[in-house]
């Protein structure tokens, strides 16, 4: 079972995202490799938007894969490579709208220099339990 909270100790999240994520009694913990805006035949998505798309795609491919769903994220790790308030609000408008209407797992949101090749503009890590 995972429960999401946002403790009135701690600051309020400064978008959609929970400050804690706890998982109890699971059985099952599942760690996603950083996944790129590359789709399942090896072909790159080009712009930040797509790429982003994209790899939250292939995280929803990882949590079918072993049998779950969005439901069981606890957290995502965002790193981008481009310093915009433009990227920054696109990533935000994007995973909200991947999340959905539930409740928001963990999430932290990082700006690097670069990534494994400079056509890759974002990677997306996550953590699930269930």
């Amino acid at each position: 079972m995972i429960s999401f909270q946002n403790p009135a100790s701690m600051p309020k999240p400064a978008s959609r995202y929970s400050q804690l994520a706890l998982a109890e009694g699971v059985t099952r913990r599942l760690e996603i490799s950083g996944q790129i805006g590359v789709h399942p035949d090896g072909t790159l998505v080009e712009g930040l938007g797509a790429q982003l798309d994209t790899a939250l795609a292939n995280i929803d491919r990882a949590l079918l894969a072993v049998g779950m769903t969005r439901a069981n994220l606890m957290k995502i790790t965002v790193y981008l490579t481009q310093n915009t308030p433009e990227a920054v609000a696109s990533y935000r408008a994007r995973r909200d709208t991947w999340v959905g209407d539930g409740t928001p797992p963990a999430s932290t949101l990082l700006i690097i220099a670069g990534l494994a090749s400079p056509a890759l503009l974002v990677e997306v890590d996550a953590v699930a339990a269930g």
